[in-house]
Formats: C-alpha cells, structure tokens, sequence
C-alpha cells in the first residue's frame, strides 16, 4: 500500500474520475473534491474498493477558501499531499460577436482562476514539504486556435503559459508541474457547455463521441508523465501532429489548413476542442 497521496479538483466524473480511479488502483491515497454531492458519493464508493484512503470533499474552484479547506485536511488528516490535479473545467461555444461578457467571465473564473488559485493555495504546502507535483489540465485547444471557440481558447492558452511559467519558477523548490492538452474524448465536457448554437453542440457531442481514446487512456498516460515528471502529456496522435504543423509551417499556410479541416468537421467553418 502506497503512502502517497493525490488531490483531484472536478474528481467525480470524467477525466478526473478516471485519474481518481488509476491512482486508486495503485494503491494511492485519493482525495477527490466536486460540487456535484451525488456524482462524488458514487465516485467514493468505487474508490473506497479500490484503496484504503479515499476521500471526497466539496469543492468550488470558484472559492478560494474552499480549496483552502482542502489544503488544509490534507495537511492535517494524511500529513499532506503528493500530487494536485487542477481538472475542473467547463465549455463554451459561439462566435466572438455572440458570446456575451458573463459568459466569458463564467468560463475565467472557472477554466483559468480555478486552476491559478490551485496552484496558488498548494504551492505553500509543497515547499513545506520540500516536494510536490502539480497536474493542470489544460487542452489541444489552448495550443491550436479553433473557430468558435474563442473564450474556451484563451482560458486553456493561459493554463498552457501558467503552467509554463511555473514549471521554471517552482523547479528550485523541487514541485514539478505536468501540463495535460487533450483533444476529442468521451467525457462529459457537454454538460457544462453554454452556447446559443445548437449545431454546435451536436457537433461537439459527436467528435467526443467518435473519439478512440478515452479518459482511461490519458488518465495512464497521466500516471507515466508524473512518475517520469515529464512537462506536456500529449494524448492525441492527431494533436501533436496539428501543433507541430502550426509551430513550423508560415501562419497563412497552418491556418489555411485549420480551416479546410474545421469546415469538414462542422461543416460550415468551426469546431470544437474537448
């Protein structure tokens, strides 16, 4: 039985739960935190089967303090805390004249402030400790530029330039960060996703759908970059494959791709990232 221990925000479905149950399966003590009580009720009692050390805490990535609350029972009742994973995110979809303000404001305090206030209450612990680990979910969305997508984007192109940031500033500190940019796979992502555009949420909920590589897929390779402490975890053959283009090739050719492929993917000339 391993006495490490993970902390996974948004760790009662989708991705986060796949990562709660391969750490679990290695025996790891796993601490999940959720707003949604059911789901991480359910999500307990899998884990629970799995490893002796299992928690869920109710946590909005919105509140400070509740992450606090987090840092703070970790610290106290498993003497603290190994690996954070910043996951919890959310969706939106629309063109830039459509996307209202609070839309956006919703999508930052969530997808980008959610993460830097995990980041940022966890890392006093860490260098308490002397080591520590950091896991931001970010996505292939905040590497490439979809249309339509604008406000997902920029809040997962600012996870890219943190996380980037901090894997120089905190390596002194011995707290290592990996930097997780999936593309298409089934998760629940559409549940959260706010947009007026009906086609695009069709659209997005069949390229999930369609996806080969699923949330246990990235949640193994998830596993190998920590105990590696690679930096990008890079799931998506096609991915990679699109980022390497984009940071080689002239802007006017990359895009001109970009464009062809999106309108083949919708249709009419954007698509989505998950």
């Amino acid at each position: 039985m391993s006495n490490q221990r993970i902390f996974i925000t948004g760790g009662a479905s989708g991705l986060g739960q796949a990562i709660a149950l391969r750490y679990a399966r290695a025996g790891w003590r796993v601490c999940i935190a959720d707003v949604n009580d059911a789901r991480g009720a359910e999500t307990l009692k899998t884990l629970s089967s799995l490893t002796q050390h299992a928690h869920y805490l109710r946590c909005d990535v919105t509140r400070e303090e509740d992450l606090r609350t987090a840092s703070e029972w970790l610290a106290s009742n498993w003497g603290g805390v190994d690996v954070v994973v910043n996951n919890a995110g959310v969706a939106q979809a629309g063109a830039i004249d459509e996307v209202p303000l609070d839309d956006w404001q919703w999508i930052i305090d969530i997808n980008l402030l959610g993460v830097v206030r995990g980041c940022k209450v966890f890392t006093p612990l860490f260098k308490r400790q002397g080591h520590g680990h950091f896991v931001n979910v970010a996505s292939m969305a905040g590497l490439l530029d979809v249309p339509m997508m604008s406000s997902y984007n920029a809040t997962k192109a600012a996870v890219v330039s943190l996380s980037e940031t901090l894997h120089n500033e905190l390596a002194d500190h011995h707290i290592g960060v990996s930097l997780v940019c999936p593309s298409f796979f089934k998760t629940n992502l559409t549940e959260s996703l706010r947009t007026s555009n009906a086609g695009l949420r069709t659209a997005m909920g069949k390229l999930l759908e369609r996806s080969p590589i699923t949330a246990d897929n990235i949640a193994d390779q998830i596993f190998r970059a920590v105990e590696r402490r690679d930096f990008y975890v890079l799931p998506h053959p096609d991915g990679r494959k699109a980022w390497l283009m984009k940071r080689l090739l002239p802007r006017n050719i990359y895009a001109s791709v970009m464009r062809k492929s999106t309108r083949r993917m919708r249709g009419y000339g954007g698509a989505q990232q998950a």
